[in-house]
């Protein structure tokens, strides 16, 4: 799944291999028991699970006092309703703001009327059909057209793989979405639900019936929820199912004018005239949510999840639709972001083609030359970043990089070798260091709570741990936390891994990354106390 460096589908895979399997009649396979819901603020000694050890974070911090620190999050928008959100939200203080009616953030897929350019093509194929009329047909490269002549090489052998990939998962996917579209008309019968209500896995436990078809939908549900956590609710599952469904069929028959038709400005220009609207809640804000819970739901208040930092406000922008941000909206959301005061920005996408890297690169540059400090997850292919590099990244076009981005691997819960997330990306020159990503439990929207997969979780944990430092020790510059962060990860030495995306190749976990080790926030604190701030 590319729509953001994100949740990984369990509940896909996991249909998968129930109907590969035949399953009605058939014993399901067994799976693992669910992880406590904040396993990854854990402590591996006291609790043994490798998480973060945010509790001796905060015993560490005890007595201590603490400024408010703006944390960005440039992703798919926000439940500004949420309960775990809506005192910690940031309030634009400007009253002459270019961005008329900025309240909470900015939506730069939106235009008038309220509407909003959610649902969106990968960027491969976006390239595709710009060039291939002018280069279809063509074996050698036209005269002064050489440069882009190899980049559309580039981009049809990335949409090649990309539309193989979407036929097949959308074959599968029709049986699938029929599947739990027709278990879940069996089990909402049997509990005489009305068709606007849920069902989740506590519900299961009321059907008692011995009519086969029942029992069977009852097995399948209460596998599907179990892979996926228990908390969601069958609604949830066929929306992700659906709404993934939507996007690879997107890529074999791509709406190639919706920006223009909603946003109404030329992605390919970049001319500082303000666009889109505030709107920040639209029916995928979820994984924005989601991100935002993780870094920095309001502590302490017995309801949904606790986050990392205790004293943050959260700066929501929404550019990442369900399909591939534009290069346009990325830089022009670090350019929003740090104007309006982020000390992080957290940035849980990512994609493989860049066709304006250079403004991006530029945003980048921009950021660390206001001391922002960039926080990005890694992504969920399963690949070497090294080798095949996503987009955004450090390397800059002109070669040279920066200090202010953290890139962030996904880590299972437990010290054996599922320590890496099998869709992680890694790469030991381009990955500084994992987090914990494997069903990991936030909130969601309207009230609701998701537990998930992915890089995407990984990251706002650690902006999570770099707001905290900065809040702490408010004089460290950008660079200094990202030092601190990336000191704390001690290596995981002697632990064999099984190298993601491959079956059963064993590698040392200290190669998948820079640091070979896992953030921690009780350590990152240490060293950052000890540190003699370079902030001005």
């Amino acid at each position: 799944m590319h729509k953001l460096r994100n949740y990984t589908l369990s509940a896909l895979t996991f249909v998968a291999l129930f109907i590969s399997l035949n399953v009605f009649g058939q014993e399901m396979p067994k799976t693992e028991p669910d992880l406590p819901k904040n396993w990854h603020q854990m402590d591996l000694k006291t609790d043994g699970f490798y998480g973060i050890s945010l509790n001796q974070a905060y015993l560490f911090l005890k007595g201590k006092k603490s400024k408010t620190v703006i944390v960005t999050t440039i992703d798919s928008g926000i439940d500004t309703l949420q309960k775990d959100l809506a005192s910690i939200l940031w309030v634009n203080p400007k009253k002459n703001d270019i961005y008329a009616g900025d309240v909470h953030g900015w939506d730069f897929l939106g235009g008038k009327d309220g509407k909003v350019d959610y649902t969106e093509t990968t960027e491969e194929v976006r390239q595709y059909y710009k060039l291939k009329d002018k280069f279809a047909n063509t074996t050698t490269a036209p005269a002064g057209l050489e440069k882009e002549y190899a980049l559309w090489q580039s981009v049809k052998a990335i949409y090649d793989t990309s539309l193989n990939k979407a036929q097949a998962e959308v074959k599968d996917l029709t049986m699938e979405v029929n599947v739990l579209s027709a278990t879940n008309h069996y089990i909402k019968r049997e509990l005489k639900l009305q068709s606007d209500q849920t069902f989740t896995k506590e519900d299961l436990d009321r059907i008692t019936t011995t009519n086969d078809t029942v029992s069977q939908s009852k097995t399948v549900w209460e596998s599907v929820f179990t892979q996926v956590g228990e908390n969601t609710n069958n609604a949830k599952v066929l929306k992700d199912l659906t709404e993934y469904y939507a996007k690879e069929n997107n890529t074999i028959n791509p709406d190639l004018d919706v920006r223009a038709r909603i946003v109404g400005d030329d992605p390919d220009v970049n001319d500082g005239k303000p666009y889109g609207n505030n709107i920040l809640k639209s029916p995928d804000a979820s994984h924005g949510t989601g991100v935002a819970g993780l870094i920095g739901a309001v502590r302490n208040n017995g309801y949904g999840i606790d986050g990392v930092a205790d004293n943050v406000r959260i700066m929501s922008i929404k550019a990442v639709p369900n399909g591939d941000e534009y290069d346009k909206d990325i830089a022009n959301a670090i350019h929003f972001a740090v104007d309006h005061g982020a000390e992080v920005i957290n940035m849980s996408f990512g994609k493989k083609i860049s066709p304006h890297k250079d403004w991006v690169d530029e945003a980048f540059k921009y950021a660390a030359s206001h001391d922002v400090l960039l926080v990005m997850a890694s992504g969920n292919e399963s690949q070497d970043v090294d080798a095949k590099p996503e987009f955004p990244n450090e390397n800059y076009l002109d070669g040279s990089k920066t200090d202010n981005v953290i890139n962030v691997g996904a880590s299972g819960p437990k010290p054996d070798s599922t320590l890496a997330a099998d869709f992680s990306n890694y790469g030991k020159n381009s990955v500084d260091v994992f987090a914990p990503g494997v069903k990991v439990t936030s909130i969601d929207m309207d009230a609701e709570f998701n537990t998930a997969d992915g890089t995407s979780f990984s990251a706002p944990i650690v902006s999570g741990i770099a707001a905290l430092c900065l809040e702490y020790y408010p004089k460290l510059s950008a660079r200094q936390v990202k030092e601190a962060i990336l000191e704390s990860a001690t290596p995981v030495t002697g632990i064999m891994v099984n190298k993601p995306g491959t079956k059963g190749e064993k590698v040392d976990f200290t190669t998948l990354s820079k640091t070979g080790g896992i953030v921690n926030a009780y350590n990152a604190l240490l060293i950052a106390s000890k540190m003699k701030g370079e902030r001005k």
